[in-house]
């Protein structure tokens, strides 16, 4: 569905992406995860057509992002981190022109806008303006914006960010409804909401890939010993024999007994061993019986931890001074038809067109 070969990002002396190279599958849902700095918007600017890499291939559905922008970009919706909206229109009349400039037909775009508001929960607030809804409101209709017509990719830049937690559990919701009848790339620094609703995971740091899997199967691969937690009727010292005497245990800490006869400790197994069989009959043949029996396992958290102080991320770029905007028309590099959106980029991305010693950020912005 996607493809990302050989990815280069440079801004004079630093190299924002460094030959990056991924592949997305259809129908699941990836989180997108890197510190601050990391490339993830600059990756998702350039994926989407909205910024020129300086070398390597984009290929949507075996189309080139830059080479065959229209067939390419007809496949993505997008959401950046600061949702592209016009604050003096409603949600209904934004999502129309949002539609038209996809290229919606007119017979069919009341509906595609209409099934958009009611995916992402807008339909009570349809006919109020933008610059009067709050900031999850602003939000989804973005999150519309992005999936109105129905694009088979879906990419989402920090969706969840500055919402509370009810906006996010809406917004979350919304993404999980998107699977799979679409394929979703989002980043998020919320890593317990990546590690429930994606499918896979994609980490990098300062611009490179440095782990790509499951959740479950990144936080099996990245724990050193197992850890059990356990409690048991029974008193401090038959359990501290029990555990003794068991093959596979590094090591056990014993709590005192409680007036209730319960004992709880926390037991450190030999890297590759599993012993709660063993342990179980153990404490059954003396008398103990198990009340709880808990299996610790690194978090996302912990990975994410692990991963990003091995290869830590560059230092972010000095910002300069904020230069013009580009003038584009807003049809034509939708579509591809601007002669082109990425010589624009280019020719803005030159040396030539900054001042001596200016750099841009590591995400791509002035």
């Amino acid at each position: 569905m996607i493809e990302v070969k050989n990815l280069v990002k440079q801004y004079g002396d630093h190299r924002a992406v460094d030959d990056l190279s991924f592949t997305v599958k259809q129908g699941q849902i990836y989180g997108f995860l890197g510190p601050n700095g990391a490339g993830k918007s600059t990756t998702m600017n350039i994926i989407t057509g909205c910024l020129a890499a300086t070398s390597g291939d984009v290929l949507i559905d075996g189309h080139d992002i830059y080479k065959d922008a229209r067939k390419a970009k007809a496949s993505i919706g997008y959401l950046p981190e600061q949702p592209p909206l016009y604050p003096d229109m409603t949600p209904q009349e934004y999502l129309d022109f949002v539609g038209e400039l996809k290229g919606l037909k007119k017979g069919n775009r009341a509906e595609a806008v209409s099934a958009a508001m009611e995916k992402t929960g807008l339909l009570d607030v349809k006919d109020r303006l933008i610059k009067n809804l709050s900031k999850g409101y602003k939000q989804r209709v973005g999150l519309a914006q992005a999936i109105l017509g129905d694009p088979q990719i879906i990419i989402l830049d920090e969706p969840t960010v500055g919402l509370d937690p009810a906006q996010i559990i809406e917004i979350r919701n919304v993404i999980k409804s998107l699977a799979p009848q679409h394929t979703v790339i989002f980043s998020s620094h919320i890593l317990s909401e990546v590690s429930e609703i994606c499918s896979q995971i994609l980490i990098i740091s300062g611009g490179k890939l440095i782990a790509e899997d499951t959740p479950d199967n990144l936080e099996s691969h990245f724990v050193a010993e197992p850890v059990l937690h356990i409690t048991v009727g029974g008193d401090a010292q038959t359990l501290t024999q029990v555990l003794s005497a068991v093959e596979g245990i590094e090591s056990f800490e014993v709590s005192e007994t409680r007036e209730d006869g319960s004992t709880d400790a926390v037991i450190t197994a030999q890297k590759g061993s599993d012993v709660k069989a063993s342990l179980s009959k153990a404490l059954a043949e003396n008398g103990c019986y198990v009340l709880r029996l808990e299996e610790s396992k690194a978090s996302l958290e912990d990975v994410f931890m692990e991963l990003i102080s091995e290869a830590p991320a560059e230092a972010a770029a000095q910002t300069p001074q904020a230069q013009e905007p580009l003038e584009v028309d807003a049809q034509a590099l939708l579509d591809g038809t601007m002669p082109s959106a990425y010589d624009a980029h280019a020719a803005f991305d030159a040396p030539e067109n900054h001042e001596e010693g200016e750099e841009q950020d590591d995400d791509g912005d002035l």
